[in-house]
């Protein structure tokens, strides 16, 4: 190794590790099963898996794909970056009496051999690794050819998108030329990343339905208390109060504008596609 690939491969580890520990701020996980669960059989449904098919669920958090695409009988790896998101992930699968395997686990760096499962799936998950292209081949790389990738994405447009956008500014964990995340939300972007390697065989715009906010101010909180992002990002300006009323301000009145009579819509991207 170089000096080059050794100062690259020290830094990929260190903004790694940045990671992990933004996604163990607050409750992510208890936030991802009160409120977007229901992708999770959405995108099992699109995939097509079933029983026989060895699948693996990238940056799989507390389990919202990994279970149901266990349920459906077939082999299931669950990975994610972060230990404390697969603990819960083990719980509530002993809680469902559903059978799977786990491991941490770099979306960018995945410790599984090429052409390894016949699915690769990632709910609201690889669209948070920092590097985009190298996140996507390693999708590419450990599905078999004819195998199926199915990705659920945050789109820029909707609530979700708009509102990393917001933070983005505050937040110290972003480093300079990281895309941002909801890009994977755009179909033209997946198409690019994928290249010639897959081919995109249904794409979906669908609508998350929230029903738990009956103010703009309650899903400030929500936010506030249980997602990391949005907790690293008050971290950074918490001694200046000038930042925080702005970003308060401002993460309310986008909260405001997306709900209707109790009820949030959460818009995301569904793609299914084949390995070449």
């Amino acid at each position: 190794m170089t000096v080059d690939s050794t100062t690259a491969a020290t830094a990929a580890s260190t903004l790694a590790a940045i990671h992990r520990a933004m996604w163990a701020m607050g409750d992510y996980a208890l936030m991802a099963e009160e409120v977007m669960a229901p992708i999770g059989p959405t995108l099992v449904a699109a995939s097509g898996i079933g029983a026989g098919d060895h699948v693996l669920d990238v940056a799989a958090g507390s389990g919202n794909i990994s279970i149901p695409a266990a349920r459906t009988g077939a082999t299931v790896v669950s990975s994610d970056l972060t230990p404390e998101l697969l603990q819960r992930s083990r719980l509530r699968a002993l809680e469902q009496g559903v059978t799977m395997d786990w491991r941490e686990a770099d979306a960018q760096a995945l410790p599984f051999a090429d052409g390894e499962f016949d699915a690769v799936l990632s709910g609201i998950g690889v669209m948070f690794a920092p590097d985009h292209r190298r996140a996507a081949s390693e999708l590419l790389r450990v599905c078999r050819p004819g195998g199926t990738i199915a990705l659920a994405s945050w789109t820029p447009e909707g609530f979700f998108g708009r509102m990393l956008s917001a933070i983005r500014p505050y937040r110290p964990t972003q480093v300079p030329g990281i895309p941002p995340a909801a890009l994977w939300g755009r179909e033209d972007y997946l198409s690019h990343l994928f290249g010639d390697e897959a081919t995109v065989t249904h794409t979906q715009r669908c609508v998350l339905r929230v029903e738990r906010f009956l103010k703009a101010q309650t899903v400030h909180e929500y936010f506030k208390a249980h997602y990391g992002p949005t907790i690293d990002a008050y971290r950074t300006i918490g001694d200046r109060p000038a930042l925080v009323a702005a970003l308060d301000t401002e993460l309310i009145e986008l909260a405001q504008r997306y709900l209707y009579d109790g009820v949030m819509g959460w818009e995301y991207l569904l793609v299914t596609a084949e390995r070449r």
